[in-house]
């Protein structure tokens, strides 16, 4: 594949003559590099565009004020693919909402399309394949490689003509409406950023089937973690990862957690041992009442009646018989969430866009008859 030829963008001048030329345009290609997986707090760092068959690479760690950039930007109908994170990225950051999107991930599955990330997609369409040996760089860095800003920009490269042939396709199904309504609902959903750290945070996957012992352990060793992923400035991921602190919280439980320290990778002790023993220490003596309390189930999370499966049970044939019919992954039309709060009540329709609930219409008004 030939690359992306672009104009790199870092300095105040070069920013101000991007802005003069943004202003008399109405579309563009839009997508973004973060640091999520090299540093504790995540970053933009790199910001791609591309209208009138030229593509810009704005550098977003330089001292330059981007308050003109960001103004023009929310007028602008913007052409991205997975936007969800880019838009939560924008929002939290730079208090930045969208106008109007297309979103060629949410075309893509509402065309019943399996292999939906934008490398399939371009191999799909246009027989191009992109390397892939860029995706997880450490965009922080500086100066950028020559390789990873030809990844970066052809990342935008397509994305026009790749709107243009999935609208044609969207269009022939009728599926413009639905559509529109995903990427609308994107655009809010995104208005809340990234989920507020609290006092939960701890409870990862798989520490409800702890004990109380391995709950306090683990509530030890993640703020641990935490302590040392902001001090290293390293994802706390990259410090010990969720497995290992599982297995280290049930070895407390089971009275054997030296056996099954010392049989970890010799780099984590080495580099952690004596934080990571003292976290497990404090986890073998804390008391066991002092932890948060976990917050009380909801209505909605607590477990169907009998009654309540028969009608989800229901719901979810009618559901996956549908999706069948069009095509497309059953989800798309209902979430298993979404079902379960329908079994439990018909008019219990939050977060399903209009055309989900004209789909699920027949099955509801049917359930709602044989259950009264």
């Amino acid at each position: 594949m030939e690359d992306e030829l672009f104009e790199y963008v870092d300095t105040q001048k070069g920013l101000n003559a991007l802005c003069d030329s943004l202003e008399a345009q109405r579309e563009i290609a839009l997508d973004s590099e973060a640091d999520n997986l090299y540093h504790y707090e995540t970053k933009l760092c790199l910001l791609q565009m591309r209208f009138e068959d030229r593509t810009y690479l704005l550098d977003m760690l330089v001292d330059v004020d981007y308050s003109r950039f960001w103004e023009i930007l929310k007028r602008l109908h913007l052409i991205m693919h997975g936007s969800d994170f880019d838009l939560r990225l924008f929002r939290e950051f730079f208090d930045f909402r969208a106008t109007r999107i297309f979103d060629s991930m949410l075309a893509s599955q509402l065309l019943g399309i399996k292999r939906f990330g934008l490398a399939a997609l371009l191999e799909k369409y246009f027989n191009v394949k992109l390397p892939k040996d860029s995706q997880k760089s450490d965009w922080s860095q500086r100066p950028l490689t020559d390789k990873m800003l030809r990844y970066a920009a052809n990342d935008v490269r397509y994305l026009h003509q790749l709107r243009d042939l999935l609208m044609e396709q969207v269009r022939e199904l009728g599926r413009e409406l639905w559509l529109h309504q995903r990427c609308e609902y994107q655009i809010e959903t995104a208005l809340s950023g990234f989920p507020d750290g609290d006092e939960h945070r701890w409870r990862i996957a798989r520490s409800d089937k702890l004990d109380p012992r391995g709950k306090v352990a683990l509530f030890e060793l993640w703020h641990w973690r935490e302590e040392l992923a902001e001090s290293l400035d390293r994802p706390p991921f990259k410090v010990l990862g969720n497995d290992y602190m599982i297995k280290l919280a049930e070895s407390v439980s089971e009275g054997n957690w030296q056996f099954v320290f010392e049989s970890l990778p010799m780099g984590i002790q080495r580099r952690k041992r004596q934080g990571l023993v003292d976290a497990l220490k404090r986890g073998m003596t804390r008391d066991v009442d002092s932890l948060p309390a976990k917050p009380a189930r909801s209505d909605s999370r607590k477990p169907l009646n009998q009654l309540e499966l028969d009608r989800q049970e229901k719901i979810k044939k009618h559901r996956n018989v549908v999706a069948d019919e069009l095509g497309i992954d059953p989800t798309l039309i209902a979430t298993r969430s979404h079902v379960a709060s329908l079994a439990r009540d018909s008019e219990a329709k939050d977060g399903l866009l209009g055309w989900q609930k004209e789909l699920l219409e027949p099955i509801l008004q049917t359930v709602d008859s044989e259950f009264d």
